[in-house]
């Protein structure tokens, strides 16, 4: 496999997390239920992704395995576990919070890809990881009082985290096998199916909405999940599950300033600390992987 330059791929990662930083500010602007906003910005991606994906790569679907099928299928699963609790968490506290603590996934991406991938976790980059997450829990811990049940929301928070590190660890075990664009077509339409399930199992409104919302339910679809995640999901191929999800912990920083500036949220000591810690953990985790390709 070639490995494409290291320029190309960290600008990949960052473009990907532009992406996504914009999510959280655009969940708090769609007037919208949790499951509902969630529902359809898997749907509108999957839409997308079906009419591409049949017109370039055809019944390329055929050839895989049912290993194959399965894992992607439960990655599905699992991507619709993550948006279900973390969008529901945004309701519950604030944005700070809850993008800072969904994304200590890396902790439990760092002992899956251990234990399922084989993947060796060195000191130095278990070091890295806990100083990285050690600065989301500096900030959760600051906003703890903030919202309208703190508690509750940072715990669906951290349930978001573990079901992404799950379907990152799974990217990773699959990406070597398959191609980008039929694995993310397979993954966002089972998250989609689920999603849709349990928005009208719960009873949550799928129309009624304004115009508005539907134009930011569509920027969901293309910016944060076909343009943000599936840069991360191409990233996969090459770098590592730990790393993929350590650079993650940048969302924060952007969603933070968006959040103050559009949301008017207070950007307290406690952000500055963390967001320093965090950035230092990705500097100590992307040495320890250049150093090792």
């Amino acid at each position: 496999m070639k490995i494409p330059a290291s320029l190309p791929l960290y600008s990949c990662l960052a473009f990907g997390v532009a992406c996504m930083s914009c999510a959280a500010i655009l969940i708090r602007l769609a007037e919208a239920t949790p499951f509902a906003i969630s529902a359809y910005r898997l749907s509108i991606a999957a839409v997308i992704l079906i009419s591409i994906t049949s017109i370039k790569q055809g019944n390329d679907f055929l050839k895989w395995s049912t290993s194959v099928w399965l894992w992607s299928s439960l990655a599905g699963l699992l991507l619709a576990v993550h948006f279900a609790t973390w969008i529901t968490s945004l309701a519950y506290t604030s944005v700070a919070s809850s993008v800072m603590l969904v994304t200590t996934a890396p902790l439990f991406v760092g002992m899956l890809s251990h234990w399922g991938l084989r993947e060796r976790l060195s000191a130095r980059m278990f070091t890295g990881i806990l100083v990285a997450v050690s600065g989301g829990v500096v900030i959760g811990y600051g906003d703890y009082t903030t919202g309208v049940d703190p508690l509750f929301g940072d715990l669906l928070a951290i349930a978001g985290a573990i079901s992404a590190g799950g379907y990152f660890v799974i990217g990773r075990k699959l990406r070597g096998q398959v191609d980008l664009l039929p694995y993310i077509t397979v993954v966002y339409s089972t998250a989609a199916v689920w999603l849709v399930g349990l928005a009208l199992a719960t009873g949550q409104p799928m129309s009624g909405y304004t115009p508005s919302t539907y134009l930011i339910l569509i920027g969901l679809a293309v910016g944060p999940q076909l343009l943000g995640h599936s840069s991360l999901n191409w990233a996969l191929k090459y770098l590592s599950a730990v790393l993929v999800s350590v650079v993650i912990l940048t969302e924060p920083i952007g969603s933070t300033i968006l959040a103050y500036l559009i949301l008017n949220e207070e950007v307290t000591r406690y952000t500055l600390i963390g967001g320093m810690l965090v950035l230092t953990g990705i500097y100590v985790v992307m040495g320890q992987e250049r150093g090792e390709r």
